[in-house]
C-alpha cells in the first residue's frame, strides 16, 4: 500500500509545482487536488519549485509572484501547511548540493533520452540552457533529498522518475561498501518478512499515478496539454478566473459537430469532446461512463453549460480563497519560511550522511 514504508523507508511523499505562468484547471486536477488527498494518509512535503523554474530565463518580479501564486493555491485548495510541509525550494540549500553529486552519478547517455528536454529545447539546444539539459538531476535531488518514498507524477513525468530510481539504485551501488561500513543502509525485508540485506541509502520512489483525466487538454486543440504558456489564454482555465470567465472560455471551447455518444467508445477520434467529458468526470468525481450515461445524445449547447456551471461551482470557492490569500503576501511568505525550516532540518540530516558516503569533510 502506498501509504506503508518501503521496505524499512520512512514513508514520505514528495510533490513540486512550478511557479512559472498562470495555474490552470490541468495543475489543479492533475497535481494539486491530489495533493490534498495524500496529506490524508501521508507525511508530505510540497515544493514550489523555483530552481527548477529558472533553466529557462524569468523575470524576477513575476517570478516571486508566481511562487506566491502557487503556494496560495495549495493552501486554498485545502493543504494544511501545519500538519505537512510546503516552502519554495531555493530556500533550501541542499537541493543544490545532492544534485550536483546527482549530476556526477547520472550518466549523459540517461540524461540525453529525457523527451521533455528534446520538447522544451526544440531545434535550437546548442542555445538552450545546461541547467535545462541536467534538471532531471536536480528533481531526483529534490525526491531523494528527503527519501521520499512516493512521488504524485503524471504520465508525462514517469521517465523523469525512472531516472530518479536508476540515480538512487547506482548511487547505492557504488557507495555500497562505504553506506554498509557507516550503518547508514535500510534493512530490506525477504519474501519470508525477514530482515535481509541492506537496501542501500536511498529508496526506489514509487510512482503514484492518479486515474482518468489526470491529463487535461488544451479546450482550443484536444490533442495537445493544456499549458500555462499557450499564447491563447482561452486554452485554459485558470485557476483565478471568475464566473464569467470560466463559462465564457467553455462555451468557447472546441468541438465537433456530432453529439456526446453514450459510450465511452464513442469518444475514440473526438479529443475535444473526450477532454471536456473528462473534464466533467473529474470535477464530479465520477467516471466517464458515469457522465455518459447521463448527458450521452446530448448537443454541446446544452452539455457545455452543465460543464460551466459544475466548474464554477467546484473551482469558485478556490479561487475566491486564492484571491483573499494573495492580498497578504507577507503572510505566504511566512508559510513558506516555516516550511522551509521544516524541510531544512530533513535535507541538512539528509545532506551530511551523503557527504559522509561519498567522502567530503564537512563539520
Amino acid at each position: 500500500m502506498p501509504g506503508e514504508g518501503q521496505n524499512g523507508f520512512e514513508p514520505r511523499v514528495f510533490s513540486g509545482v512550478q511557479p512559472t505562468g498562470n495555474l490552470h484547471l490541468g495543475n489543479y486536477l492533475g497535481a494539486i487536488r491530489r495533493f490534498v488527498e495524500l496529506q490524508e494518509t501521508h507525511p508530505c512535503v510540497f515544493c514550489v519549485v523555483d530552481m527548477h523554474a529558472i533553466t529557462v530565463w524569468q523575470d524576477p518580479v513575476e517570478l516571486e509572484r508566481s511562487t506566491r501564486e502557487v503556494t496560495a493555491a495549495f493552501i486554498a485548495a485545502g493543504i494544511d501547511p501545519e500538519r505537512h510541509i510546503v516552502f519554495n525550494q531555493s530556500r533550501v540549500a541542499e537541493h543544490a548540493e545532492l544534485a550536483w553529486v546527482f549530476n556526477c552519478t547520472a550518466r549523459m547517455g540517461w540524461l540525453s533520452r529525457m523527451t521533455q528536454f528534446k520538447d522544451k529545447a526544440g531545434k535550437d539546444r546548442e542555445n538552450a540552457s545546461a541547467g535545462l539539459f541536467v534538471y532531471p538531476a536536480l528533481m531526483a535531488a529534490d525526491i531523494l533529498l528527503y527519501r521520499a518514498t512516493h512521488v504524485p507524477v503524471g504520465e508525462d513525468q514517469k521517465q523523469h522518475l525512472e531516472l530518479t530510481r536508476d540515480i538512487a539504485a547506482k548511487f547505492n551501488n557504488d557507495f555500497a561498501d562505504r553506506i554498509s561500513a557507516l550503518g547508514f543502509g535500510v534493512p530490506g525485508v525477504g519474501a519470508d518478512g525477514e530482515a535481509g540485506a541492506s537496501q542501500g541509502y536511498f529508496p526506489m520512489t514509487e510512482p503514484l499515478i492518479d486515474g482518468p483525466a489526470t491529463r487535461v487538454m488544451s479546450l482550443k486543440d484536444g490533442t495537445k496539454k493544456m499549458s500555462k504558456s499557450d499564447p491563447s489564454d482561452l486554452s485554459r482555465i485558470n485557476l483565478t478566473d471568475d464566473a464569467d470567465a470560466i463559462a465564457r472560455k467553455i462555451r468557447k471551447a472546441k468541438t465537433d459537430p456530432d453529439a456526446l455518444p453514450s459510450e465511452v467508445s464513442g469518444l475514440a477520434g473526438r479529443a475535444e469532446a473526450d477532454n471536456l467529458v473528462g473534464i466533467f468526470a473529474a470535477l464530479s468525481g465520477r467516471t466517464k461512463v458515469e457522465v455518459l450515461r447521463d448527458h450521452g445524445g446530448q448537443q454541446f449547447s446544452a452539455f457545455k453549460p452543465a460543464l460551466a456551471e459544475l466548474a464554477v461551482e467546484k473551482l469558485g470557492p478556490i479561487t475566491s480563497e486564492m484571491r483573499r490569500i494573495l492580498a497578504d503576501p507577507g503572510a505566504i511568505d511566512q508559510v513558506l519560511s516555516k516550511g522551509g525550516a521544516r524541510a531544512r532540518e530533513i535535507a541538512a540530516k539528509n545532506m551530511a550522511d551523503v557527504k559522509k558516503i561519498i567522502g567530503w569533510l564537512a563539520d
